[in-house]
């Protein structure tokens, strides 16, 4: 009897879950990467503009210098928490970044990378010591389309942290022309965790074929829908950045996972 395409495919429920000190690599890793990206960019592609309309590069790398400075500081998260809690409306982490960008406006695209290679090791090593008990017993409202669930903390330190800072670093890759640097046993791994719980967010049959060094083929359940594409594409779509023109995602891909 013959193997078919489908059987092939890695059932979606393999796919283990990254615990913390896997997340403490992963983290790392991004953290190098951005740093490495940045110190080769040149004057004309810090100002590009990119898919979040109001920041162009050097904007949204102060948005991640911020958002790194405040894991390795619970006072700047203080601050920044308390800017956003002033806002007039709108999302909380929108004001929040917001904020971020504002503070960090006067630095130059030399002192904003700088400064991420110094906050990096340090906001990795707070992640590392958050207790346990803080990272699942700590749970935080969040925005829409998110604003039915409660993260625990230990969610953002080990997920959301890494995974924002991974799709800023494909922002800048595509508002400045680039190629992402690729490989498996990183980008592969955060576009695995993704497709899992993509899988757990939506619970319908499909098979998932994702090309390009960090893709891989996944099934869900038997027959559905099938997709295949770029898993950067699969990723962009899923963080709310396309397609373009505002049409909305069609299909299992209407199944937002945060970033």
């Amino acid at each position: 009897m013959g193997v078919t395409e489908e059987n092939a495919m890695l059932d979606v429920t393999a796919v283990p879950r990254v615990d913390h000190r896997e997340a403490m690599r992963l983290a790392a890793t991004e953290f190098s990467r951005m740093v490495d990206l940045l110190r080769g960019l040149d004057a004309g592609e810090w100002e590009q503009p990119t898919v979040c309309r109001a920041w162009d590069v050097q904007a949204m790398v102060a948005h991640v210098v911020g958002m790194a400075e405040a894991q390795a500081s619970l006072r700047q998260f203080a601050h920044d928490y308390r800017a956003a809690s002033r806002r007039d409306g709108g999302a909380m982490i929108d004001a929040m970044t917001a904020a971020q960008v504002r503070d960090r406006a006067d630095l130059t695209p030399a002192q904003l990378t700088d400064r991420l290679a110094d906050v990096a090791p340090r906001a990795v090593r707070a992640r590392r010591r958050a207790p346990a008990l803080m990272r699942w017993a700590v749970r935080m409202k969040q925005d829409p389309p998110f604003d039915a669930e409660r993260w625990p903390f230990g969610y953002l330190v080990d997920t959301i942290f890494t995974r924002d800072t991974w799709m800023h670093r494909l922002d800048v890759c595509r508002g400045t022309g680039r190629e992402m640097v690729l490989t498996p046993e990183h980008d592969g791994r955060i576009v695995a965790d993704v497709v899992a719980e993509w899988a757990r967010r939506h619970r319908r049959p499909f098979t998932l074929t994702l090309t390009c060094p960090a893709g891989g083929e996944w099934r869900g359940g038997a027959g559905g829908e099938h997709i295949e594409l770029d898993a950067l594409e699969f990723c962009w779509i899923l963080a709310g950045r396309a397609p373009a023109a505002g049409t909305p995602a069609a299909g299992l891909l209407a199944t937002p996972v945060p970033f």
